[in-house]
């Protein structure tokens, strides 16, 4: 392979030969550079047990290390049998301090590399996470199968693949008596069974040596779906599985698998529009978005939908590709030697998508004042109904008549980063305000990113480039002017006024806003609100800028504790890509995350859960009762972001890491009463000292005014 073909810690062959793994991983020089020592190491996840991994450089290309790992099964096969997951590691050491990091999966064919133990009717074998890791574990037997190809035919679809059932392929006597692919779908109960034929993989016998069975692990076959489709309102989802029916010792047996996946690297989605029962139906297959298994959906066809479709399609395509960018940024940099209009700011909150926060305190108070700017918010064009529905005058983000505004535009307010490839004109003046005390490090403090697209690198590189726009910083406190000036390498006015989206909560702070809050929002007077808001985890992502959210709290355990006093609402961070499935705790848990603002659910909260997220220091301006839920905190703390202040001791509330524990503290505030300790004092003091409910107008005075 050449260099432009390796990924940094990212497999790039896994064998298997006499019970032995051996593993090609390549790791960046500048990966090693700077640190003591390294080694490599399998960690068991639930028992935190380790087995340290021989490794030898093979050779070096370009910049990148190639190092070879050898795994013996046998050497350990004692260990691997009292555990069951075992996560691979490289693990670097600098000044006695330890950072971890999970090798990744080239997303191969690598369960097919299993090793059979007859002799406890387990086997042993490498996998891909969902994560996008290499890992590997013990199991019983089971049946697993893949599709490397799905294609439309006239009437249906073909498809192949390939099965694995360790026993069949690397033990005598099995026989394969049927294949059949298993097909259900979401209406009704109802279960197909279709014949699939076995075929021949002779690719797999060179790629696999040591078990030239899994030449007959091929497999391909045909779904006419016109045959089973059905009249319904509802879309119709076909799931699969495969069955296999075995013949050994004249005793039959059936095996299912669990859902087929699909190639992970396959050009997905893939459309069809057929005809039944004198209708047009659209057949899309693809894999689902997390465990890649294969899914059909049919829906009626609408021939505008479909067109609108397309073209939306079509646009987005355009609007991602470099050209436009080049386009656009040449467009601002010729506007931008225009006069700016002094008189136009705009506002952009939450790169868009809402209508909150300082860029709307400062809003509002210059539209209350009358201050004679025109003003503007910027709207990501998938949230432009909620800037509707406020009346607030708007412009879709990226469109032409944004891009006129904002290369003319005498002002620019932002609570957060904007496009790095958008040139700020010179004539722009550029506030930006920030959206949050910072506790987790930040830009160039960071030792290391973890975030997809990026690398610490570069992501440093690219924060600086963008600071270096802004002509003013807003900064709540002193603590944060010190942090902001050195993490953003900010030179420039930094405005020390408090948080203007804080004012709200000091001159709104009263029984009738937060009763017309609740009657607003559907939610009921007669109970006490918890408010559950977490911060997002820099290594637990679906992709660039969507971010995955466990939700690690036993709500079955909070309703039974607390149903019929309370109730719980979840706000997850803005950048958290998840849909909670919340059926069954209707009336209890609301999830509030898509809730233009959270300066309202502060104030209509009684006590607040968090963790590591910045809300805790906006909400200790209520002077309410805190908990942080830091089930994580070891890791968080260690390997993510660390912490700029000794946050375990100085919290100003109990930091608790079970549900068991938040019931606890939340029962004993019951029984005494929230009674704020010195510690909660010297919180107050040092972070909300500036928070009087004029920090708008400060602000405003500072940036507009002169």
């Amino acid at each position: 392979m050449v260099e432009a073909e390796f990924k940094n810690i990212e497999i790039t062959d896994i064998d298997l030969d006499a019970h032995i793994y051996n593993i090609t991983v390549p790791v960046k020089q500048s990966y090693l550079d700077e640190f003591d020592e390294y080694y490599f190491m399998l960690k068991e996840r639930d028992t935190e047990s380790v087995i340290y991994v021989r490794s030898s450089i093979v050779k070096q290309v370009g910049e990148y290390i190639i190092f070879n790992l050898i795994i013996s099964f046998n050497e350990h096969k004692q260990t691997f049998l009292r555990n069951n997951i075992w996560d691979l590691y490289i693990n670097r050491i600098k000044d006695n301090e330890l950072k971890m990091k999970r090798i990744k999966s080239n997303y191969d064919n690598i369960r097919l590399q299993s090793i059979v133990m007859l002799d406890h009717e387990k086997m042993f074998y490498p996998y891909t996470t969902k994560k996008g890791k290499i890992s590997f574990r013990i199991n019983d037997y089971f049946l697993f199968s893949k599709l490397e190809t799905v294609n439309f035919l006239d009437e249906g679809i073909s498809f192949s693949g390939y099965f694995n059932y360790p026993p069949l392929f690397q033990t005598n006597g099995y026989e394969v008596v049927n294949i059949n692919l298993i097909v259900t779908n979401n209406i009704n109960e109802d279960e197909i069974k279709l014949p699939v034929k076995q075929i021949c993989k002779p690719d797999f016998a060179e790629k696999y040596p040591g078990n030239e069975n899994l030449i007959n692990s091929g497999i391909e076959g045909n779904f006419d779906i016109k045959n089973y489709i059905f009249t319904t309102e509802q879309n119709i989802y076909f799931k699969f599985n495969l069955e296999i029916i075995l013949k050994k010792d004249n005793k039959i047996k059936t095996i299912r698998s669990t859902r087929m996946r699909c190639d992970h690297f396959k050009d997905y989605p893939i459309r069809k529009i057929l005809s039944y029962d004198g209708e047009k139906v659209k057949v899309r297959v693809k894999p689902t978005k997390e465990s890649k298994y294969l899914s059909i959906r049919v829906s009626k066809y609408n021939f505008k939908n479909e067109v609108i479709r397309n073209t939306r399609s079509k646009w987005l395509e355009i609007r991602r590709s470099s050209k436009l960018k080049k386009a656009y940024k040449a467009v601002f940099y010729f506007l931008g030697k225009l006069p700016a209009k002094k008189n136009i700011v705009i506002f952009e909150s939450f790169l868009g998508k809402q209508y909150s926060d300082s860029p709307r305190a400062i809003y509002e108070y210059m539209l209350k004042h009358n201050l004679g700017y025109k003003m503007y918010w910027s709207a990501d064009r998938r949230y432009i109904d909620s800037f509707k529905d406020k009346n607030v005058n708007h412009v879709r983000r990226f469109s032409i008549k944004w891009l006129l505004l904002m290369a003319t535009a005498g002002y620019w307010v932002s609570n957060s980063r904007l496009p790095l490839w958008i040139p700020k004109p010179k004539r722009t003046t550029y506030l930006q305000t920030w959206h949050g005390t910072p506790l987790k490090r930040l830009a160039a403090d960071m030792d290391e990113v973890r975030m997809p697209g990026t690398n610490t690198v570069k992501y440093k590189q690219n924060f600086v480039k963008e600071a270096n726009k802004w002509d003013y910083l807003v900064s709540p406190n002193a603590y944060s002017t010190e942090i902001f000036r050195r993490a953003f390498q900010f030179d420039r006015t930094m405005v020390e006024s408090g948080y203007p989206r804080n004012d709200f909560l000091i001159n709104f702070n009263n029984e009738q806003t937060i009763s017309e809050i609740k009657n607003r929002c559907n939610l009921p007077l007669d109970k006490k609100i918890l408010l559950y808001a977490p911060t997002w985890r820099d290594n637990q992502f679906y992709a660039k800028g969507k971010y995955k959210f466990d939700l690690q709290m036993d709500l079955d355990r909070m309703q039974e504790e607390f149903g019929e006093d309370y109730i719980i609402i979840l706000r997850l961070h803005y950048l958290v890509a998840e849909n909670l499935d919340l059926t069954g705790y209707e009336g209890f848990v609301y999830d509030f995350s898509h809730h233009e603002d959270i300066r309202e659910l502060y104030l209509i909260a009684d006590l607040l859960i968090t963790d590591y997220s910045s809300v805790f220091f906006d909400y200790a301006n209520l002077r309410r009762p805190m908990l942080f839920y830091v089930y994580d905190i070891d890791d968080y703390r260690d390997n993510l972001r660390g912490f700029y202040f000794d946050f375990e001791t100085k919290a100003p509330g109990p930091l608790v890491k079970t549900t068991e524990e938040i019931i606890y503290e939340i029962k004993k505030i019951e029984q005494n009463g929230f009674i704020p300790s010195e510690k909660t004092e010297a919180f107050y003091k040092r972070f909300c000292y500036l928070e009087d409910g004029n920090a708008s107008e400060r602000v405003v005075k500072e940036v507009f005014k002169k």
